[in-house]
């Protein structure tokens, strides 16, 4: 078969595809072969009727439909590969000689296939946006220090009523009414009171019950509830607490710094805490910066994205979403369902940043290639490398992973540097980042103790039945 490129205009390549009478011939004789069981000739056995003879009977072009689609199908992804085109949408393929098609002759299709778009793109360099910095404080140094106590803490048996903040050791079994309801019974389940893991109500009564004690915990199921049989409903769970741990941190000293880290001293650890934390906020701060240098070019330069696009990205944004709701134990039907939309709602919502997602994709890309940014082997060895130490994988497992998809990886690394060059070029401005303002004042302990108790039973828990 030989491609030709015919044009390359408005986003629409058109091409052609040609393939020798002996290829058109070979295509005829494999659908013969795949198809002729169906025919049904006097004097011959079924499926046993020469080639000829079917045709003879049904028309010289009985297989010529089949073939020319097969060849298309077989053909059609090469000659894109070998073009070097990234099509978006189905192709149209022109018919129209097939009655003109003869055996022994060559063939050609002529493909019509929109592609992904490129466009004029202006004002793109030295646009000008601010860089919100923020110092590290002293504060900041020690909330971090106080998460790797608690990350480091150890859970100790403690013999004395249930606390909040305390993991309790607890069978359950649930009932609505006379009747114990499925998915509504454990034995040992590990339960942290004032987690929310449970559904509204229930981790607060089990507040003062000691270790071996018994307790019914009386609830109400939400209305939105995941399970409708027991949506709305009153129940009560038998439960019998088999034990309660509380945590202990460790004391915040030297010896403290030498098991978490390299240091030996608490305050070096600290010292090099708040290099880290200001470290994660300067480059917080340069990818904002970045990104509104990115929102300002997409503003200036904004076009009729095309629809087929837009719909593909809303399927991607639904897949991603729907990955990260059965990790939660539900799934995208669901959570339609539970915020009284249906799918072309949660679609037409999804529409305005899937239509901005890929508008930036597509002016990006277009930027790249009016500066003739590619990657070279260096940097894709460089990202690929990066990519193997954070999923502590060889390299050359990574490369087998991505074989199918390095072309759009690579384009990933295109688009990085896009954004890094309009950075560099931009026009920045770093000023530091306004004070947080504190709204309300400081509560008495009882208005503190008031707040807590109000909130509780707004907590959502939708993990298990007994939540």
């Amino acid at each position: 078969m030989k491609t030709t490129l015919v044009s390359n205009e408005n986003n629409e390549v058109k091409l052609t595809m040609d393939f020798a009478a002996d290829e058109f011939e070979e295509a005829v004789n494999k659908v013969y072969r795949k198809n002729r069981g169906q025919f049904s000739i006097d004097g011959f056995r079924k499926g046993k009727a020469p080639r000829k003879i079917i045709e003879t009977h049904y028309g010289e072009g009985v297989f010529y439909e089949d073939a020319i689609n097969d060849m298309f199908s077989e053909n059609y992804p090469g000659a894109i590969k070998e073009l070097d085109i990234e099509v978006i949408d189905r192709p149209d393929v022109d018919f129209s000689d097939i009655n003109d098609t003869k055996e022994g002759k060559p063939f050609t299709m002529t493909v019509t296939v929109p592609v992904f778009p490129v466009v004029e793109v202006k004002d793109y360099m030295g646009v000008e946006v601010d860089q919100l910095e923020e110092k590290i404080k002293k504060a900041d140094v020690d909330k971090e220090i106080e998460a790797q106590q608690k990350r480091n803490a150890r859970m100790v048996v403690v013999e004395r009523p249930v606390k909040d903040g305390d993991t309790v050791v607890l069978d359950y079994s649930g009932f609505v009414g006379d009747d114990q309801f499925e998915g509504g019974t454990a034995e040992r389940q590990e339960l942290k009171i004032g987690s929310g893991m449970f559904i509204p109500g229930f981790e607060e009564q089990l507040v003062g019950v000691k270790p071996g004690d018994e307790a019914d915990v009386k609830v109400t199921f939400p209305e939105e509830y995941q399970e409708p049989k027991l949506a709305g409903q009153d129940a009560v769970f038998h439960c019998l607490v088999h034990e309660v741990k509380e945590e202990q941190l460790p004391d915040l000293d030297d010896e403290f710094a030498k098991d978490v880290s390299e240091f030996d001293t608490l305050e070096d650890l600290k010292k090099q805490t708040k290099k880290d934390l200001q470290k994660s906020k300067d480059l917080q701060a340069e990818n904002a910066a970045k990104d509104a240098v990115i929102e300002k070019v997409y503003e200036a330069n904004k076009f009729d994205v095309p629809k087929v696009m837009v719909e593909d990205e809303i399927d991607n944004m639904s897949q991603e979403l729907d990955q990260q709701l059965r990790y939660q134990g539900l799934n995208l039907d669901q959570y339609i369902q539970f915020t009284g939309k249906d799918r072309k709602s949660f679609r037409d919502e999804l529409r305005e940043d899937a239509t901005k997602k890929v508008g930036t994709r597509v002016v990006l890309r277009s930027i790249a290639d009016k500066e003739n940014l590619e990657v070279s082997e260096a940097e894709l060895d460089e990202e690929l490398q990066e990519m193997a130490k954070q999923y502590n994988m060889e390299i050359d497992k990574i490369k087998e992973a991505l074989a199918d998809s390095m072309e759009y990886f690579k384009k990933d690394i295109v688009i990085k540097k896009v954004i890094d060059t309009l950075y560099d070029n931009a026009k920045v401005t770093k000023k530091a980042a306004p004070k947080a303002e504190t709204t309300t004042k400081e509560k008495k302990p009882e208005e503190k103790k008031e707040t807590k108790a109000k909130k509780a039973p707004a907590k959502k828990a939708e993990k298990k039945e007994a939540k």
